[in-house]
């Protein structure tokens, strides 16, 4: 990857760079599953993070758990969910914004003084498409995406997962740029594209 093709990654629609990566121990919860898909989600976790260098808990001491992860059937649900809307501002637009555009996933960030992230929930709804997705492929996709804040247009032509004969695998790329992302001289948050290049410096140097 070059510093072009990193900035690409972060640098949103509105033409804005903004990265930031977790500060915190990454707590997952995960709500409307079975208890197979939840250790699938977890294992998928856990293998990010150890990539990344990054720790995982059992809790978050100021939030309980920091990386919630909430499956349903229709968006309706979750004005439902009790409390939700506390941590979640203006909810109720939101989940008729994601209605209009028949939407199937959404992730929502929160970060701390330092701009670094310290939550993120996950929305999914299984509607057809995410039905055939394997559990393994859906929560490693997911983890990936919500490991750093990437632009909103860095996976929708190109998807960071590839395939490795019969597994789903993390692109190489994108493992090695998570693990330059979470190097601990670099900073948790930034939104200066010479911030590209320094991750371009240890990426090639990884490589």
């Amino acid at each position: 990857m070059k510093a072009d093709d990193i900035e690409a990654l972060f640098r949103r629609e509105s033409g804005d760079y903004a990265f930031a990566r977790w500060g915190r121990p990454i707590a997952p919860v995960v709500f409307g599953v079975q208890d197979e898909t939840l250790g699938t989600i977890k294992g998928a976790v856990e293998a990010v993070c150890q990539l990344a260098g990054h720790e995982t808990a059992e809790t978050d001491p100021e939030l309980g758990s920091n990386f919630m992860w909430f499956f349903f059937s229709d968006w309706a649900e979750l004005p439902e969910v009790p409390g939700l809307d506390r941590l979640v501002p203006d909810l109720e637009p939101l989940v008729t914004r994601l209605q209009k555009a028949d939407a199937n996933q959404y992730r929502i960030f929160r970060f701390d003084k330092a701009g670094a992230i310290k939550a993120c929930f996950v929305f999914l709804r299984m509607d057809q498409h995410l039905s055939k997705v394997p559990a393994e492929t859906l929560a490693l996709s997911q983890v990936v995406q919500s490991m750093l804040l990437w632009s909103d247009l860095a996976f929708r032509d190109r998807s960071p997962l590839a395939v490795a004969g019969e597994a789903t695998v993390l692109r190489p790329d994108v493992a090695v740029l998570i693990r330059a992302a979470y190097d601990p001289v670099m900073p948790v948050a930034a939104d200066d594209a010479s911030h590209a290049l320094r991750l371009s410096a240890r990426v090639t140097t990884a490589s």
